[in-house]
């Protein structure tokens, strides 16, 4: 005789509300702040100026990506618990209504209807709002939106990413920041696309040249500003 117990399994898309937030995060981290400190360092700025522009856009970064991921998604989270309130509502004053609206998704999906209408009843007999918010609202406990997890998760991994080229100003000569900079941000921006793809489930490689090329444009861009500027003043 066969046991079978109970079957458990590790989808990657239930990383994808922390996964979003953190390598969005860290990109941020790392591509505004190394070109904070090319685009300033290229306007022939004193080291302490360079390495207090890169503190202040660390401390301004982590701040507004939490504020901002937070914001967001209460955003989401409120529009969330309106459907929700909504769908109790309409569950206390019409459960017919509500059943048979239930069926004819499942209808829709491939049941036949004497099948799907007594799935219906059953699922709304167990927990009919939390069948409803699966079904019909695609709200589920996997994809719910958590603000504060968000906000965390993007501040956190800000200023992780932020640290790395600021380390740098302070290591190398003065004369070395820029390449320096750019080049181990390049490097750093394509280790966490591949990370990040590998964590996710995509190309690697895909991940790395995507975070990699965007962040050569903006440091590419920053120092150009900063030298045409920096010229411009002496």
């Amino acid at each position: 005789m066969t046991v079978f117990g109970r079957h458990s399994e590790s989808h990657r898309a239930e990383r994808i509300g922390w996964l979003r937030a953190a390598v969005l995060g860290a990109n941020d981290g790392i591509v505004s702040t190394a070109s904070l400190i090319v685009g300033v360092a290229a306007a022939k700025a004193d080291p302490s100026e360079i390495l207090i522009s890169g503190i202040a856009g660390l401390v301004a970064g982590a701040l507004s990506m939490a504020a901002g991921e937070y914001v967001s998604v209460s955003s989401q989270s409120d529009t969330e618990r309106a459907d929700l309130a909504r769908e109790r509502q309409e569950l206390a004053t019409n459960p017919e209504f509500e059943t048979e609206e239930l069926a004819q998704i499942y209808i829709s999906r491939g049941l036949e209807p004497d099948l799907a209408r007594k799935v219906a009843v059953q699922l709304m007999e167990k927990d009919a709002l939390r069948s409803h918010a699966r079904d019909e609202l695609q709200i589920t406990e996997m994809g719910k939106a958590r603000p504060i997890q968000a906000a965390i998760a993007s501040a956190s991994t800000f200023s992780v990413g932020a640290i790395l080229p600021l380390l740098l100003v302070l290591l190398v000569a003065p004369e070395k920041v820029i390449p320096s900079v750019s080049i181990s941000s390049i490097g750093f921006l394509i280790l966490l696309g591949m990370i990040s793809a590998r964590v996710g489930g995509a190309s690697i490689w895909k991940g790395a040249l995507r975070l990699g090329f965007w962040g050569a444009f903006a440091m590419g861009a920053t120092a150009l500003i900063g030298k045409l500027f920096g010229t411009v003043v002496q």
